[in-house]
């Protein structure tokens, strides 16, 4: 009976991926979306996975971390390195970009990993503008303060670019969600909550920690690897403190520690910036209005640690469709 319940739960999720993939590509193949609505979806599809990254250490960890956009860039401008100056193929060059983010990740969390509060976000801040003033001056590599370009098949093509952005992002759901109910990822989760307690239970909280670092690294390469073969440019000025100031609204915003809430954060502000468009200028007081309000009233974000269980909502319908 727990096999069939398995093999049940792993088809339902099967199935919401592959109808959240390929129906709205469909659509965007077929014109019924038209290409600025879908360069929308993309560019908010690639920033829930930055969303996801953010939460790993934010709300999974319980680590505060404002440098997460200097790992986006590092795997943005990595995966233009291996792809253009390598002549590695796009795709084994996403995953090279994310390895290295990764490799960084582990490199700079020996020393800031030690910290806690305050302290971690004023580390992770000034490694963020590092990145930002190393990128300036690597102009061979970078292109220096303009930037460099990176045409791809993906930012030449709309329902390609949401087919690949989408897909990716069902996978790290589906790998992280695994790895949370996994040993490692419950390790994490205590260190979290408690570290006295985790560390008198004979858990290594700076090894957790540094797992959990990593891991939303490597997320975060494959954000900018991403971003860049979307939007096919990227510049500097990408790993700001402006922009993991925006990643890290989309965590508060959703529930701090909840992927999915993260995740509606990101699409819902992702969209909320473009309608807000037409107000031009009056839109950067819209919009922190609406972020202000949205903490008066719901604090504790859209989900908060709950998440959005597509397995409950099918046993819901079956239950009612039974009893009716």
């Amino acid at each position: 009976m727990k096999d069939k319940k398995v093999v049940r739960d792993s088809l339902v999720l099967l199935a919401v991926g592959v109808i959240a993939v390929t129906l709205p590509t469909l659509l965007i193949k077929a014109g019924v979306v038209d290409a600025y609505t879908a360069g929308i979806f993309t560019l908010a599809g690639v920033n829930a996975i930055m969303a996801v990254s953010v939460n790993m250490i934010v709300g999974i960890t319980g680590q505060l971390s404002l440098g997460q956009a200097g790992f986006m860039a590092i795997g943005a401008y990595s995966c233009i390195f291996f792809s253009l100056d390598l002549h590695v193929p796009p795709p084994i060059a996403a995953v090279c970009a994310a390895l290295v983010t990764a490799l960084c990740a582990f490199i700079i969390g020996f020393p800031t990993l030690k910290l806690t509060g305050d302290y971690l976000a004023i580390v992770t801040l000034g490694f963020g503008e590092i990145i930002r003033v190393i990128f300036i001056n690597l102009r061979t590599i970078t292109g220096g303060a303009n930037g460099r370009r990176f045409t791809t098949v993906m930012s030449l093509f709309q329902d390609l670019s949401f087919f690949v952005t989408t897909a990716v992002l069902v996978v790290v759901i589906a790998a992280l969600q695994n790895f949370l109910r996994s040993s490692y990822g419950r390790a994490i989760l205590a260190c979290r909550e408690d570290e006295i307690a985790a560390d008198s239970s004979g858990i290594d909280i700076f090894r957790y920690k540094m797992l959990g670092f990593v891991i939303a690294g490597a997320v975060a390469g494959i954000g900018g690897a991403l971003y860049v073969s979307v939007v096919g440019f990227i510049k500097p000025d990408a790993a700001s403190f402006n922009h993991s100031i925006e990643y890290l609204i989309f965590v508060v915003l959703g529930g701090m520690g909840s992927m999915t809430g993260a995740i509606l954060a990101a699409y819902v502000l992702t969209f909320l910036q473009e309608i807000l468009r037409f107000l031009q200028d009056y839109r950067l007081l819209i919009y922190p209005l609406v972020l202000i309000f949205v903490m008066i009233f719901r604090p504790q974000g859209l989900l908060g640690r709950n998440e959005f269980s597509f397995i409950k909502t099918w046993e819901r319908v079956c239950r009612k469709k039974t009893s009716s």
